[in-house]
């Protein structure tokens, strides 16, 4: 069930408090909302409530049907034009065939692979399979349509970046976009004009470090808040000094969530229970559950979008009329706050704030809808990419406390212990073991192991192999940024594999270092081609800044038990398109050298430019 009401009483209305006003366009309302606007009551849906697998990342929370039960119930029921639609598509796909397709699984009459489509961490699979076939480069036919898997750095540049003409479009996504109403996301929206405004709008204030520099102020006072909320948090601690979960992920999840919605939309978060923070974990987290290539048998074959919700088999009709509401709230909701706050005159300076005056220009090259998709897209994604990045970063220290004791040592050598690390530092290049255990972070456990799916519309040969018409193509970043030949033992964290190490010796005879520019950077963890994530750049100085920041003010430590021994993470990781570690506890502690005063001190420097 929904209500209506103005953007400036959702945050009343999510608590409970009864609203103020009521939108409307009629003139001398008393409300100086434009009008209303459909807000879901996001915390009482019972889709909704916690089940505790992952602390509060959604993904783990809201139940779906399983794969395997909606395969074989919708197969049973639509079998027939299964096999008429599988038999159409591949026998149109053979038409003119002249060169092979390129190696894969042995393919089924009309299923082709379907039945062999993984549902946990694909992307090892197609990693095995590129060994199994010894190709770089795999076909899929999941019952007519062709997947392509690219499993190397190689064959991404060839194709995705080289011949980027040909292969910068979306597939069609029936699931995410048609039932989840995710059409204004740019990451996903058809290659053509209203991306390309859409990019170019991005452009403007993020396409490059220098242009995304105004946003440094945010950045700089969600690091400070969280340093100090990090410190709160050690406090709370138990006896062991233990951290659960819960409770140090939401540290970085609001870190996340105030750069994203100051820089964005020009608001300030409610200090507990903030509603956009809960808008972005609803949306995000089923995005991330929906996005993965092969989820959903719908996405696969398209008419299934028609068959009603009450078919045995079609849970996914259920769970996008529910999800729908997550992403409409997710695009609407803050935009709406600032144009409210425009109106007043007080809304701060922001990237929604700045395009929408903007539009007073009579050569704008954008609309009002150009500012709300890209605003969205930003929305979503400073969301949970940068947090999984954090999470990883936390397990990556526990993992190897050696790495971060080399990052601290090097960053108390240019510091000085009288000031935090800053952006100038960044831009200097002064920490290069920091920068490159950053690096590391990206790649040892890269946050998205598949890449968002390319499309071919017309069809392409490449090595001798025929990829047809109307292919989806995929980067397989897991398998890229962890191919022996470009990074020796993959599977161990090494920001040394980044640097070279100079013959002088540092503060208590570390190793000072340089980069090594023959290293090959895991740019691939941000995209490929003309599709890469335009926001990279204010990312790295986000990840640099914050990281840098904490490994100066605390040690990062693995959980105790009561007896005071380490308990072992996991290291296991979800299934999600964003991918997560599964919850473990950990203890976050100041350095012993600091005293409270002292990290007060340092919190002073670190000053909003």
């Amino acid at each position: 069930m929904a209500q209506c009401c103005c953007p400036h009483d959702f945050r009343a209305v999510l608590r409970g408090e009864p609203r103020t006003g009521r939108g409307t366009d009629r003139p001398g309302s008393q409300c100086p909302c434009p009008g209303p606007i459909l807000v879901s009551r996001l915390s009482t849906h019972p889709r909704t409530r916690t089940r505790g697998l992952r602390g509060s990342n959604t993904f783990s929370r809201i139940p779906m049907a399983p794969l395997s039960s909606q395969s074989s119930a919708l197969l049973l029921v639509t079998g027939i034009g299964i096999a008429l639609y599988g038999l159409y598509a591949q026998r149109q796909s053979d038409k003119g065939a002249k060169k092979r397709f390129p190696p894969g699984p042995k393919k089924l009459p009309l299923l082709g692979n379907l039945l062999d489509m993984p549902s946990h961490h694909p992307w090892e699979t197609y990693m095995a399979w590129s060994k199994q076939y010894k190709s770089d480069i795999l076909h899929l036919d999941i019952a007519g349509q062709s997947l392509i898997v690219l499993c190397s750095l190689e064959a991404t540049r060839d194709l995705l970046e080289k011949r980027s003409a040909l292969y910068s479009d979306r597939p069609r996504s029936p699931m995410v976009v048609e039932l989840m109403g995710y059409d204004y996301n740019v990451a996903m929206m058809k290659y053509g004009d209203e991306w390309r405004a859409n990019r170019r709008l991005m452009n403007q204030d993020f396409g490059s470090v220098a242009k995304s520099r105004q946003f440094r102020p945010a950045q700089l006072a969600a690091t400070r808040n969280l340093l100090r909320r990090l410190l709160q948090l050690e406090e709370t601690a138990g006896p062991t000094g233990t951290s659960e979960y819960e409770d140090w992920i939401a540290c970085f999840r609001r870190w996340t969530a105030e750069i994203t919605m100051k820089s964005t939309y020009g608001i300030d978060l409610l200090e507990t229970n903030d509603p956009y923070i809960r808008i972005a974990e609803l949306a995000v987290g089923t995005l991330s559950a929906a996005g993965v290539p092969g989820k959903y048998l719908v996405d696969a074959i398209p008419l299934l979008k028609y068959i009603p919700a009450w078919v045995p088999g079609a849970g996914f009709q259920q769970d996008a009329r529910i999800w729908r509401d997550y992403a409409k709230d997710l695009v609407e909701v803050p935009f709406a706050e600032t144009k409210r706050q425009m109106q007043l005159g007080t809304a701060p300076p922001s990237f929604v704030a700045s395009k929408l005056q903007g539009l007073c220009d009579p050569h704008a090259f954008y609309n009002a809808e150009t500012v709300r998709s890209m605003a969205g897209t930003l929305y979503l994604g400073g969301a949970d990419t940068t947090l999984s990045a954090f999470a990883n970063f936390i397990l990556a220290m526990l993992a190897n406390p050696g790495a971060m004791r080399r990052a601290q040592a090097e960053i108390d050598g240019i510091t000085g212990g009288v000031r935090l690390p800053s952006c100038e530092d960044y831009d200097a290049g002064h920490m290069p073991y920091v920068s490159a255990l950053i690096k590391e972070v990206l790649r040892w456990r890269n946050l998205g192991p598949i890449a968002i799916p390319h499309y071919l519309a017309s069809e392409d040969e490449y090595r001798g192999y025929r990829i047809p018409a109307n292919s989806i193509v995929i980067g397989n970043t897991w398998a890229i940024l962890h191919d022996e030949a470009t990074y020796p033992e993959p599977y161990v964290f090494k920001p040394e594999r980044f640097l070279l190490p100079l013959p002088d010796f540092g503060l208590e005879g570390n190793p000072t270092w340089q980069p090594d520019l023959s290293a090959v950077d895991p740019e691939s963890a941000f995209g490929y081609g003309r599709r890469i994530c335009p926001g990279r750049h204010m990312a790295r100085v986000s990840l640099f800044l914050t990281i840098a920041c904490v490994l100066a003010v605390f040690d990062v430590m693995k959980a105790r038990d009561g007896e005071g021994k380490d308990v072992e993470p996991t290291y296991e990781y979800d299934s999600g398109f964003i991918s997560f570690p599964l919850p473990f506890n950990c203890t976050i502690r100041r350095r012993e050298k600091l005293r409270v005063e002292d990290v007060e001190r340092l919190l002073d420097s670190l000053r909003t430019e």
